[in-house]
């Protein structure tokens, strides 16, 4: 990638036949308001003081004593006061002149800001600038001033510079800009029509724009618009036009330019076209694809957020992107040796053959187009990052699964249900980048190849291989081997070379023994070269792995390496320490994550545990940790243990890093330290990140798309863990979704998920489409607050699908639904470009969630008859398990929805509420009904067990209670096996209740 290095170069005198922008002519308008400023500067700077020291003397008093304080307060006391206020104030204003004169003589940079007085520098920059328009024009001395002057008299410049940077969402809004500047210089109306010859030009135009980088500060120097305008278009005064340009524009750091004065080392800026200077970076970028869906939608009434669609329309991709073939190659190189293998690991991928290494004859572009893998976006944009990491967000979406169920459990202990939040913001799209990214079935690939291998070198006699990277494809698994280890068992096969084992997906039997300890905890994704996912084993490296690069980018990496170790499904028991992180990851994986306040902290934690693991092997008789997790040695396996630092450390505490780093390798323990020094002590592997989201290893010949979690997404992720923490503020118990339960809200279209998928008001359509017509019903059924086209997309072809296809069914399944007989379609678009249904288009899960809510803290709070009611009505909705029809090898984004976990719950929740007021009514055979209508949908809750035989009790035959017992046993039997009994609670119940079961019942 291209480097560009800032130089202090003394202003370029304007060259004949540069072109320079024209100048603004002052007006008879300008020369008043300076005059008036002038007259008004004046007055405050000088005559105020002026008028203080004739009326009132001095603010300084001749003498001074304790005994003032103790005088009387008279008039005089009053008015010395208030003049000593009038000077402390005249003082303020005077400093803010200073100030703001001083800022729009030299042009560099914002004004400093002057303690607690907004209102008065305000003022002053107001005058300042009016009265510098008699001059060169307040707009064209400093950036501060410019948003002070009318934008529309800004100077107009002709050229196709506007639109070169054609970036999603920006090639319209440049265009405007271009014609809009056009009529306001005059010009008719731009023409339609363009000749060969234009397109030609523009198009050369556009190859030729020229890219500015940020550079970093030297000193107390610091980069500045003016001074690159200065350096590079002659004139400071022409910053403005590259602020222009650049405005709004996503950085690669996720943030925009807002301010002329606020920019970032790193970021890139468009130049004007008559830019010179050596160190301007040509960059052609091509056009965008048009994204055709946002067009489609629109012309069928859809999504109505016209701006949030352009800003985000060329990110409609298919949910999958199949990755290439990996290529085997014959044997290339010889066996190494440990110490080799690090920086002798092959240039090419598996998925690369010799042939196809891509030669250096070109160099890649300096910066990439900004995406929304930088930040968030609302419409038809999401989080790129997590949907470009499928490891990554199987890992946190089943994690947050398992916390929001535990959540659960837990608000049904307190003795009443809450509803998940349901999220919004980007929050809303972090969760939708995850459910469209995650590859469960690759995890579970990944999970099973390498337990397998274990059991079968286990069994074989074999030790596992050191590994130090391994390969991910769509087709196969390679492990990358530290050195050759001989051909390996079957099914595996060489790869590429004597260091590279592979597997087929293929041929991984289904019934493999898996039931060995995961043998590679410590792999962790950085990015994907050629559809190829890198996965580092960062427990094998023999020393510290080092990560250099812009601040905010080591973040990016080091937040997703150490979220995806958090929450990987292919490993078992872990330790991941965090250093320097700004946010507390606790909550992704308590058992695993851990947090230490300093490098120093570390350093004395890991010597510790070093000593310990090394004398652990000896006594073991093991030359590393591999050996202990295969074969008889399993007892004395070590879990890894990773350290992530975030925080730079001195050069005492990165020399004891690199001692303690030394022998990590065979204890189990790997260092990841980022850092603004490229050479960090005791560095096996260095890693450089770069601006552009790629991850340079030029030691092991490495250039990945590297797979960053950047801060926004960050955020955003542990807000989903925030909000569905067990330990945390309760959600609330009001549904997303309230029915109108009047005759009014007869609904048009009445959906049953509870039992056998039945559908009430449409046509049934035809044959070949039902399924997935029914399916994306009921995800829209499922999902009140609205599916993004994406989600929909993903959850219905998890493989994979084109646009077309995907827009063709979103047309169809509205087709399907109708209209409303106001005439309004009842499926649309949100402002978020979401599809929501309308309020007439219920399912029987929403007409439950509002009838518990009714009879609890509605109308039946207070009236055990209406509570009856609404809770009966409820109960007669339990019709089965949710959805329990479902064609099998559909429906899979069920499991990781809460409502999977929350239909049961609410299901026996109803039931028991109602068997309670039943006994209280004295009707224990309507309790034993209600009961046994829950069971049928959640056996296997021992809340209802207990229920069941406290009902069956209160009717007062015994031959009822026995039946009741053995019902129960038999249950019992099927779900958990005869080795395990009843739960001890139910056992206790049955002894005091049926104190004769054990020898009649259980034998």
């Amino acid at each position: 990638m291209a480097r560009t290095t800032a130089s202090r170069r003394p202003a370029q005198p304007a060259q004949p036949g540069r072109p320079q922008p024209p100048r603004r002519r002052r007006t008879f308008g300008d020369v008043v308001r300076a005059l008036t400023a002038f007259l008004a500067l004046a007055v405050l700077v000088a005559g105020v003081p002026l008028a203080l020291l004739n009326l009132v003397g001095s603010p300084f008093p001749d003498n001074f004593s304790m005994d003032v304080l103790r005088e009387p307060i008279t008039t005089d006391t009053f008015i010395n006061v208030l003049a000593v206020v009038v000077w402390l104030a005249w003082a303020q204003f005077a400093a803010c002149v200073i100030v703001e004169t001083k800022a729009a003589i030299s042009g560099i940079g914002m004004p400093s800001r002057v303690p607690a007085s907004g209102p008065s520098q305000l003022l002053a920059r107001q005058l300042i600038a009016a009265l510098l328009l008699i001059g060169a024009g307040a707009a064209s001395l400093t950036p501060g001033l410019a948003q002070l002057g009318n934008l529309n008299d800004q100077p107009h410049r002709g050229g196709p510079a506007v639109t070169a940077q054609q970036t999603p969402g920006q090639v319209q809004q440049h265009q405007q800009s271009a014609a809009g500047a056009q009529q306001q210089g005059g010009g008719g109306a731009a023409p339609t029509t363009v000749t060969p010859d234009a397109a030609a030009a523009a198009k050369a135009a556009e190859a030729a724009t020229k890219f500015y980088r940020i550079q970093p500060p030297e000193g107390r120097h610091h980069d500045s618009l003016w001074e690159i305008a200065e350096r590079h278009l002659g004139d400071g005064r022409r910053y403005n036009e590259i602020y222009q340009l650049n405005k709004d524009r996503a950085q690669p750091d996720g943030s925009k330019l807002s301010k002329a004065s606020l920019i970032r080392p790193g970021w890139i800026m468009e130049m004007p076209a008559d830019a010179r200077g050596g160190d301007l970076v040509e960059m052609p970028v091509a056009a965008p694809k048009p994204a055709p869906d946002v067009q489609h939608y629109a012309e069928r009434g859809g999504a109505k957020d016209t701006k949030a669609e352009g800003a985000h329309a060329a990110q409609t991709a298919p949910a999958r992107t199949p990755a290439q073939t990996p290529a085997q190659t014959p044997a290339q190189t010889p066996a190494q040796t440990p110490a080799q293998a690090p920086a002798q690991a092959p240039a090419q991928t598996p998925a690369q053959t010799p042939a196809q290494t891509p030669a250096h004859a070109e160099p890649a572009p300096a910066v990439a187009a900004p995406s929304a893998s930088h930040g968030f976006g609302h419409g038809f944009g999401l989080p790129e990052a997590l949907i470009g990491a499928p490891l990554l967000a199987a890992g946190l979406l089943a994690a947050l699964g398992r916390r929001r169920r535990t959540a659960l459990w837990q608000s049904v202990t307190a003795g009443r249900v809450r509803t998940p939040r349901t999220p919004t913001g980007p929050e809303a799209d972090a969760s939708d980048a995850l459910r469209i990214g995650a590859d469960a079935d690759t995890v579970a690939f990944l999970d099973r190849a390498l337990r397998a291998l274990s059991a079968r070198l286990a069994s074989d006699g074999g030790k596992l291989p050191t590994v130090y990277a391994a390969w991910l494809t769509d087709e196969a698994l390679h492990l990358q081997l530290a050195w050759p280890e001989g051909q390996p068992p079957a099914p595996w096969q060489l790869g590429q070379d004597q260091t590279f084992w592979r597997l087929d997906r293929a041929d991984l039997p289904a019934d493999a023994d898996v039931a060995a300890s995961a043998p590679y905890p410590g792999l962790a994704a950085l990015g994907t070269l050629d559809g190829a996912r890198l996965l580092l084993n960062l427990e094998a490296v023999p020393g510290i792995v080092s990560l250099t690069g812009a601040r905010a980018d080591r973040e990016a990496v080091l937040a997703s390496v150490a979220a995806e170790l958090a929450t990987n499904g292919w490993s078992d028991r872990m330790t991941v320490t965090l250093v320097g992180f700004a946010e507390d990851l606790t909550a992704l994986a308590p058992a695993r994550i851990r947090h230490l306040a300093d490098v120093p902290e570390v350093i004395e934690t890991m010597a510790a545990e070093t000593a310990q693991r090394s004398g652990a092997l000896r006594t073991a008789g093991q030359d590393n940790v591999l050996t202990g997790r295969t074969g008889n040695a399993q007892h004395t396996q070590r879990s890894p243990h990773l350290v992530l630092i975030a925080t730079e450390p001195t050069e005492e505490e990165a020399d004891r890093l690199a001692e303690l780093a030394a022998d990590s390798g065979r204890l189990g323990i790997g260092y990841l330290v980022a850092s603004a020094r490229d050479d960090l002590p005791g560095a096996a592997w260095a890693l450089e990140v770069t601006p552009a989201g790629r991850l340079l290893a030029p030691l092991l010949g490495l250039d990945l798309e590297a797979q960053l979690l950047p801060a926004a997404q960050y955020q955003a992720i542990l807000g989903l863990f925030a909000a569905a923490d067990p330990d945390g503020e309760p959600s609330a118990s009001v549904p997303p979704f309230m029915v109108d339960l009047t005759d009014q809200g007869r609904p048009g279209v009445y959906a049953r998920l509870l039992g056998p998928f039945e559908l009430i008001g449409l046509q049934t359509p035809e044959a070949g489409r039902s399924l997935l017509l029914h399916e994306a019903l009921a995800l829209l059924l499922l999902h009140r607050e609205g599916v993004h086209p994406r989600v929909l997309a993903s959850a219905l072809w998890p493989r994979g699908v084109t646009d077309d296809v995907r827009d063709a069914l979103i047309d169809r399944l509205r087709d399907w639904l109708g209209t409303d007989p106001d005439g309004s379609s009842r499926m649309s678009f949100d402002d978020t470009g979401r599809l929501v249904l309308s309020s007439t288009v219920v399912s029987d899960w929403d007409v439950l969630q509002t009838l518990h809510h009714a009879a609890l803290e509605g109308p039946g709070a207070d009236d055990p008859q209406t509570r009856r009611r609404l809770l009966a009505d409820a109960l007669a909705l339990a019709r089965g398990s949710l959805l329990e029809d479902r064609t099998p090898g559909r429906y899979g984004w069920l499991a990781h929805e809460i409502v999977d976990a929350q239909h049961p719950v609410l299901v026996a929740e109803v039931a028991l509420a109602l068997a309670g007021l039943h006994l209280d009514a004295g009707k224990p055979k309507a309790a034993v009904a209600a009961v046994q209508t829950a069971l049928a949908v959640t056996g296997s809750d021992e809340r209802l067990w207990l229920a069941l035989l406290h009902a069956t009790h209160a009717t007062g035959d015994p031959a009822r209670l026995e039946a009741a017992a053995e019902s129960l046993l038999a249950r019992n039997h099927s779900l958990n096996g005869a080795a395990r009994g009843l739960p001890p609670r139910v056992e206790a119940l049955l002894d005091e209740l049926l104190p004769t079961w054990r020898g009649s019942i259980a034998n």
